[in-house]
């Protein structure tokens, strides 16, 4: 299991838990937590209504891929730590990193 810290649009933190042996994406594990993440395009990186800043821990998890920046530039606010929820899996890298959501929410 990993361990890691959600800040809602409101600014509340909560920790949560997800297992790291599922193959699961931050998004899927936000949604299952059910903060309103909208995901319009299931997960495939075609519309970034996942948007997630990654407050701590973005070293660990790298950089955004060029498929993410493509879609992240778009945006009407962006930073230098954001991501798109559905491209980062649940790994030990996550472990006490703290994102924030930032895509629309429902």
């Amino acid at each position: 299991m990993v361990t890691f810290t959600v800040e809602d649009h409101d600014g509340n933190r909560q920790n949560i838990e997800a297992p790291d042996d599922m193959g699961l994406s931050l998004m899927e594990t936000l949604k299952a937590y059910e903060y309103p993440i909208l995901a319009t395009c299931g997960g495939m990186a075609l519309c970034a209504t996942c948007h997630v800043e990654v407050l701590e821990g973005d070293k660990e998890l790298g950089n955004a891929t060029d498929v993410e920046l493509d879609q992240l530039e778009n945006l009407p606010e962006y930073f230098p730590t954001s991501r798109l929820a559905c491209q980062i899996r649940i790994s030990p890298l996550l472990e006490g990193a703290v994102i924030k959501l930032r895509g629309e929410d429902n």
